[in-house]
């Protein structure tokens, strides 16, 4: 039976919290363990051979995808990579309803849905056999957090026996279970059905209060407005990941999730392009663009992505951290927990710094002193670090140039 995948990629007023970074790339599109985020999520469909169309949701202009479209059909030409634009930001569902009949063209009968900001091991054939062993409608991928982080996302409750999800409620004020949404679906067509009557449950609603808004109405979240109708019917499963995940929303979480990917890349494929081999300098798993110059003397890893024409220096040092295009680290500066955006130059001797998180924590900010600030230091675009400078913990906004030691702070 054929299946088809839509990835939601949101638009140009979401994504506020991957800032600084998105100011210069979508945050879809920025590279993490040397490919964009979305292409990860493209790979892992490459496993589902019944797979012939991606379709891509979302409301960023069209060109802003022009280049990677592209690009990306000449490395997945197993299938079709379309890129569909809402006129308007209709929320997760409201965008797969808008678009119903391009996604339902050629009668798929499996549809999974992905949030292209999801960092995971992306198990998509063990939930295609749990969706045809239980003759489900829906399966929804699960992973278990700390249950402190557990009320940031949404939250299932399962039965362990069958696997069925018996309640689900998205970011609940009390604790119901550490067994989380991983954004990423597996519906059958009857998806629509669904939809469709929280759109009537919606419309009837607005008919009873004056004050809705009528465009409102076609606005529908996948996990507030449908989630919670399919957990009160039969046939939505859950499957809980043993492998890695992580949500990229902050700009900071990019940098475990690019120690994940890279891991797992190491771990797979160890004589994969790029991927540099262990040495007395090299601490696996290190990215280096072939386009990129690093001197023999500085040492990299782990967890160490380096962009194109990126140039690192004699005596550096660069630990868990991404280094973008352009960039420039001189000799004898060290890098540690932090991403340079396009363009940055860090001077010699200098240090840019964050803290140390693991991908378990989901949270990228940390307090020191009291004060609540960013674990990852971020360097935007085309900012300039004088010699010998300290930054340790900061966010910096694009061309600004750092001439004395900061910490611990947003530098606008």
């Amino acid at each position: 039976m054929s299946s088809k995948a839509i990835i939601l990629v949101g638009g140009g007023t979401r994504g506020t919290r991957f800032r600084p970074l998105s100011l210069d790339i979508p945050k879809v599109l920025f590279p993490v363990a040397g490919r964009p985020i979305i292409s990860h999520a493209l790979s892992a469909l490459t496993t589902v051979p019944s797979i012939k169309e991606v379709l891509l949701i979302g409301f960023y202009d069209d060109s802003v995808f022009k280049d990677f479209l592209a690009e990306a059909s000449r490395e997945f030409p197993q299938f079709s990579i379309k890129y569909l634009r809402e006129y308007r930001a209709l929320g997760t569902a409201g965008g797969l309803y808008h678009f119903r009949d391009a996604i339902l063209k050629g009668h798929p009968y499996r549809l999974f849905v992905i949030h292209a900001d999801v960092c995971s091991s992306f198990p998509l054939a063990e939930m295609l056999s749990m969706f045809e062993e239980k003759e489900a409608k829906a399966v929804i991928l699960g992973t278990r957090v700390e249950p402190q982080f557990a009320s940031n996302f949404g939250c299932i409750v399962m039965d362990s026996a069958t696997k069925k999800v018996i309640h689900y409620v998205e970011k609940p004020e009390s604790h119901i279970s550490n067994l989380i949404n991983g954004g990423v679906y597996l519906f059958d067509r009857s998806i629509f059905d669904v939809i469709a009557a929280a759109r009537n449950a919606r419309a009837e609603q607005a008919r009873d209060d004056p004050s809705e808004d009528e465009d409102a109405q076609e606005v529908l979240r996948l996990e507030q407005d449908i989630l919670v109708r399919l957990a009160q019917a039969d046939g939505f499963y859950v499957y809980e990941t043993r492998g890695f995940w992580r949500q990229i929303k902050t700009a900071g979480s990019a940098v475990p999730a690019n120690a994940l990917y890279l891991q797992k890349l190491f771990q797979t494929d160890i004589d994969a392009p790029h991927l540099a081999r262990a040495s007395a300098t090299i601490v696996p798993p290190v990215y280096i663009d072939p386009t990129a110059s690093v001197d023999p003397t500085a040492k990299l890893g782990p967890n160490v992505s380096v962009g194109p024409r990126a140039r690192v220096g004699a005596g550096a040092r660069v630990k868990e951290a991404i280094l973008l295009e352009d960039t420039e680290v001189k000799h004898d500066a060290c890098v540690l927990y932090s991403i340079l955006a396009r363009g940055v130059k860090v001077g010699a001797w200098a240090r840019v710094e964050g803290s140390h998180i693991t991908p378990a924590d989901h949270s990228t900010v940390i307090f020191k002193n009291g004060v609540r600030v960013q674990s990852v230091s971020i360097l935007a675009q085309d900012v300039v670090v004088g010699d010998e400078v300290r930054i340790q913990n900061c966010v910096v906004l694009p061309h600004k140039e750092i001439k004395s030691d900061v910490e611990n702070e947003v530098i606008m």
